[in-house]
């Protein structure tokens, strides 16, 4: 931090302050076309209104929209005292949100188009809570924001707060030409492809029938919304690593800089996609804690975090060692007599662990690798269906406090799993009370993972 920013941060945290008066406008910016449309059709109506009642309605719409505006922004407020963040806000029923920084784990800086526009940005504090409750400021002024950001982690790291941040390392920089390739060949990619090129045919052959395809060209507008999320969330992306974790910077109308710290990593996911195969390509996801949060966005809250959207093998296996040093690899296929159950699925039926972390492998049209920390872990259940039973076969579940990822030892022999049960508690604990393993830098257990990857 510069003696040039050390007036704006005095300024931002002396006392109570209020959001950038343009804030209101960001926020409700998804709404913007809805008061625009608005706006026309009273123009439109006005053209006929000899008596130019259409304008004095056009004028109503903007007028409450400014005030409300204007209302939301008075608001608010907030300011840091003795080691927490304070936001107030809320009219009629007043809340008053306090978030100790000792406990936040990571600050996004979240620009959208409109406030990348008018110079703004959105802090959204991550917190240690099991239920990821998050704390946003939108909008500050894209400087104030930046320097805010980096006296708030400095003060929740127990550093000084003008400590500089800590110095990044360049991991992976996803290449955009790839990016738009990978969306193209997802299942996602292929339906929005052909529903497109169906209803353009079905529109060119036969104009009448255009006004029955109204609800799909809301499907096709939905297809083509998610696609471009998709897109978003992908461009440019680059991933360094910290001591304080991976940092992610990706986007191209709405950007994000984000933090994934190591300790609160519940889960790793690498995904192969069928359509990807034949050029080796894989996409690595991450589950982290309290990321699910009724604030942010529905869309984004629903998905896991892709940190390498597309990318090879070795790839996937470099970041994955700075994710979970010494991660296993799924050596112990299933027995034989497994094939009789699931035998669609049977070839990628395997797992493997050590003693902090255990992964597994399954899929029936694509390939997933999920690999588990032990000390994320919080139960482990036994499963045995009544086909299972007359084979000799049981599943173990280890359940995390994490939704989307959970590990499964499927269709294992009897034996085996009675002994991964009476080891598996134990190693949990150990797990969550001994120390992480070194992270590692070398290339040995990078090459070791890719060729347990790459062979299947």
């Amino acid at each position: 931090m510069t003696s040039a920013d050390e007036p704006a941060v005095a300024a931002l945290t002396g006392g109570w302050r209020r959001l950038h008066p343009l804030s209101p406008l960001v926020r409700a910016g998804r709404h913007l076309v809805a008061v625009a449309a608005v706006v026309l059709s009273g123009a439109v109506t006005r053209q006929q209104d000899s008596g130019g009642q259409g304008a004095y309605w056009d004028l109503a719409v903007i007028a409450v929209v400014v005030v409300i505006g204007v209302v939301s922004w008075l608001v608010t407020r907030w300011q840091v005292d003795n080691g927490t963040l304070r936001i107030e806000t809320g009219l009629l029923r007043r809340s008053s949100q306090r978030y100790p920084l000792t406990q936040i784990q990571a600050i996004d800086l979240v620009e959208s188009g409109l406030a990348r526009l008018l110079g703004l940005a959105e802090l959204r504090l991550r917190m240690a809570a099991s239920g990821g409750a998050t704390g946003r400021l939108a909008c500050l002024r894209k400087a104030d924001a930046e320097v805010l950001r980096a006296r708030l982690l400095a003060l929740a790291h127990g550093v000084a707060e003008d400590s500089p941040p800590p110095p990044e390392r360049l991991l992976v920089a996803l290449s955009t030409r790839r990016l738009v390739v990978s969306i193209l060949l997802s299942s996602q990619g292929v339906i929005t492809m052909i529903t497109v090129g169906a209803f353009a045919v079905v529109a060119v052959m036969i104009p009448a029938a255009v006004g029955a395809l109204g609800g799909a060209a809301g499907f096709v507008i939905g297809m083509l919304t998610a696609a471009w999320r998709r897109f978003n969330s992908g461009f440019e992306l680059t991933v360094s690593v910290a001591a304080d974790g991976l940092h992610l910077r990706s986007g191209a109308i709405q950007t994000a800089a984000e933090t994934i710290p190591f300790g609160r990593v519940q889960a790793v996911q690498l995904v192969e996609p069928l359509l990807w195969r034949p050029l080796r390509w894989c996409r690595l996801e991450v589950e982290v804690a309290g990321r699910q949060v009724r604030n942010e966005n529905r869309p984004e809250g629903r998905q896991l975090r892709a940190i390498l959207p597309v990318g090879d093998h070795g790839q996937a296996a470099y970041l994955l060692s700075q994710l979970i040093p010494g991660a296993p690899v799924a050596d112990r296929p299933a027995p034989p007599r497994a094939r009789w159950k699931t035998p669609v699925r049977y070839h990628y039926l395997s797992w493997g662990g050590n003693d902090s972390c255990v992964v597994t492998t399954s899929g029936r049209v694509r390939r997933i690798t999920r690999w588990i920390p032990l000390e994320k872990v919080q139960s482990v259940r036994r499963v045995q269906g009544p086909v299972q039973r007359m084979l000799g076969l049981a599943t173990i579940h280890l359940d995390t406090a994490g939704r989307r990822i959970q590990a499964e030892l499927t269709d294992r022999d009897v034996d085996e799993v009675d002994r991964q049960l009476a080891v598996l508690p134990g190693q949990c604990r150990a797990a969550r009370h001994g120390q992480r393993p070194p992270r590692s830098t070398g290339t040995g257990f990078v090459d070791q993972v890719t060729q347990a990857l790459d062979a299947s």
